[in-house]
């Protein structure tokens, strides 16, 4: 795929709509990767114009602070905040709610105030103003999805209509769990447990809220984050009933339906 960076776009005298914030999951992880693309794909299919950060874009330094290591942090914020306002970036899409979170919340205390958005938000507007047109018998006609909502997005932003307009688009059943909206439960990977070793307990929270899913009798759990989605692939994987449900993200679910 050819995607320009911003580096690119300033030698040719351009400047992008918007940046698309990849993130250390959408650029290294192997899964992660796959929502990059499917995302990257819908930007130009409706001619958005965006460019990546490519090799300038550094961890945002989420992971660092919720462990305790502030120092870290800042080091890495003010690194990105300088590129960023080096090329005058007013907006920015991301696919992980952990970058959106910081990004948004976090960096305007440090000098790096921008507009900032979830992709799902951005899908939900091209949907809304018939710039992605679905396919009249999708892939996803007549399954039911489950969304899980993750944390960064619901509970910290109040983001849970976005992702939910975007899933009704594809004309499947949407079910929801037991546990969802401002009282969902976290996929256990928030708060850098992403990287540290398990604690002791009784039970897994990612199994927990994989079988919550499976009480829907979904088909498909969709996810608008690449932690919840590896989490919730391994809880899967735990209950043996890959056979059965697809752990997506939503921008890929999207993407399989586009016309």
């Amino acid at each position: 795929m050819t995607v320009p960076t911003m580096a690119e776009m300033m030698a040719n005298g351009e400047t992008p709509d918007i940046l698309f914030w990849v993130g250390c999951a959408g650029s290294f992880d192997q899964r992660a990767q796959k929502i990059t693309k499917a995302f990257a794909t819908i930007l130009h299919k409706v001619g958005y114009k965006y460019a990546i950060l490519g090799k300038e874009e550094a961890c945002t330094g989420d992971p660092a602070r919720r462990a305790g290591n502030e120092f870290l942090f800042q080091m890495m914020a003010y690194q990105n905040i300088q590129v960023l306002n080096g090329y005058g970036i007013k907006k920015i899409v991301t696919t992980c709610p952990h970058c959106f979170n910081i990004l948004k919340n976090e960096y305007p205390e440090l000098g790096g105030t921008y507009e900032v958005i979830h992709h799902t938000m951005l899908l939900q507007q091209l949907i809304d103003d018939g710039s992605i047109k679905m396919k009249e018998e999708g892939s996803f006609k007549g399954k039911r999805i489950t969304y899980h909502d993750s944390c960064y997005l619901g509970r910290a932003n109040n983001i849970y209509e976005a992702p939910r307009k975007v899933l009704e688009a594809l004309d499947a059943e949407l079910v929801e769990m037991k546990r969802c909206k401002s009282n969902g439960l976290c996929c256990g990977a928030g708060g850098a447990q992403m990287f540290k070793e398990e604690e002791k307990g009784d039970r897994y929270v990612n199994i927990e809220r994989v079988g919550e899913a499976v009480e829907t009798g979904a088909n498909f759990i969709a996810a608008a984050c690449p932690f919840c989605n590896t989490m919730m692939t391994d809880g899967v994987k735990n209950k043996e009933k890959e056979n059965d449900i697809r752990v997506m993200d939503v921008a890929e679910m999207v993407a399989e339906s586009m016309m």
